[in-house]
């Protein structure tokens, strides 16, 4: 049996239908329950499977332009929900959406490129993210769906969470804020069998270090981080929340379209070198869209709604970045971490462009064609640049779950 659409991803109304469906199913095991509510009054919904006092906490949907997260969820409670071995001493929990707001300005269920992606891109400003907010807010402005999932790890107090993340075009890797003995070679087997290259160099994960290929372990307080002017900090994020009862979050983030060339382990010849063209190319592309954005504001009436708001926040992370890029010595000197920063700098100015499209477009704003133009060639030469291609929506979800409940396994055998 399975409750995933097909070939397309799930809206989080469709995720709700299947999440109460699979809770019919077995009401004497599963639950599903509200926990909170959106700004806009969405309610933020809860699928449990099992009855121990252990508990695994699985997060999706706390970035709207990462879709993969809903289906995984779903499959890895039917995974559960029909494999009593899996629950006889772990009940595992799924918060369906963390943003469920966002969800609904990200409206590409089925892309067929990176253009038509990016056509319905929207990802909020950085304090607006449920699980970034706490890095960036004071306690008393944090958003409800925030408070609503620190909530859900203050009643479960789980020994793992896992957060479900992605990205639109690399590898696949996962994020520790604590080791996991034994996850890396489960994880590079199914990356392996499902041809998703693991991303050894993720510029996320830059100057972490790492207990096997693309598994990144926070470092020790005190490091220093490898971009300083970056706002948020993994520490006061919503990952490090679980450590105040023992537990640890890991962070799984799987590709929509592949590239080899973020798994490339050689050396790179120059690594300062190309920093610091990579960081020319960002100030340049954002410095277009900057432009665009200052012509067409007068024009825009009204308070700046999501899209704009997150457009420009993107931009004006610019210039800090770059001059990290310039100034700080690389975190990494392989192929495949240049390669992952190349697709970071490509990543920024086209977020920031597409969302400003979406704007000027329901604006009807004469500059809108002018920036369509430009979304569609940064999006292929994007692709272009790095040899994209889908991977099956199946083989997503596949390989996201399988990590999900291997390092549930692992990690329940470090905690004891």
């Amino acid at each position: 049996m399975s409750l995933l659409p097909e070939l397309r991803y799930p809206t989080v109304t469709e995720l709700t239908a299947s999440a109460r469906a699979l809770a019919a199913l077995r009401p004497g095991v599963c639950a599903l329950r509200q926990v909170g509510v959106s700004r806009a009054g969405r309610p933020l919904l809860l699928l449990s499977v099992g009855r121990a006092r252990r508990a695994v906490l699985v997060v999706a949907g706390a970035h709207s332009n990462e879709p993969t997260g809903g289906p995984t969820a779903l499959a890895v409670a039917e995974r559960v929900l029909f494999d009593r071995e899996l629950r006889a001493d772990i009940s595992w929990h799924f918060l369906l959406c963390a943003d469920p707001d966002g969800a609904s300005l990200h409206v590409t269920p089925a892309p067929r490129s990176l253009f038509e992606y990016h056509l319905g891109f929207f990802r909020p400003a950085g304090e607006e993210q449920p699980e970034w907010a706490p890095s960036m807010l004071p306690p008393d402005r944090l958003p409800p769906e925030t408070r609503a999932l620190t909530g859900v790890i203050d009643d479960l107090r789980p020994y793992l969470q896992v957060t479900l993340h992605g990205t639109d075009l690399g590898g696949s890797w996962v994020q520790l804020t604590k080791e996991v003995p034994g996850l890396a070679e489960p994880f590079a087997k199914s990356a392996a069998e499902l041809h998703i290259p693991v991303e050894t160099g993720a510029s996320d994960a830059a100057g972490w270090p790492a207990s096997g290929p693309g598994v990144h372990v926070m470092p020790a307080p005190g490091a220093g981080a490898a971009y300083p002017s970056m706002p948020d900090d993994a520490r006061r994020s919503t990952w490090y929340h679980a450590h105040r009862y023992g537990g640890l979050t890991a962070v799984v983030e799987v590709p929509m379209w592949a590239s080899d060339l973020v798994s490339d382990p050689a050396p790179h010849p120059a690594p300062a070198t190309a920093m610091r063209r990579l960081a020319g190319r960002l100030l340049r592309e954002a410095s277009q869209v900057d432009r665009v954005l200052r012509e067409t504001l007068p024009r825009l009436e009204g308070p700046d709604g999501p899209l704009l708001r997150a457009s420009r926040w993107g931009l004006e992370l610019v210039p800090g970045l770059a001059a990290d890029w310039i100034h700080t010595p690389p975190a990494d000197d392989t192929m495949a971490y240049i390669g992952s920063v190349d697709a970071f700098s490509r990543r920024l100015p086209l977020r920031a462009a597409a969302m400003l499209l979406r704007v000027l477009q329901e604006a009807g704003d004469p500059l809108a064609p002018r920036l369509e133009r430009l979304v569609r060639a940064w999006s292929n030469s994007f692709a272009d640049r790095f040899r994209a291609r889908w991977v099956p929506l199946e083989h997503q979800v596949e390989h996201q779950a399988r990590t999900v409940v291997t390092t549930a396994l692992h990690a329940r055998e470090r905690t004891g």
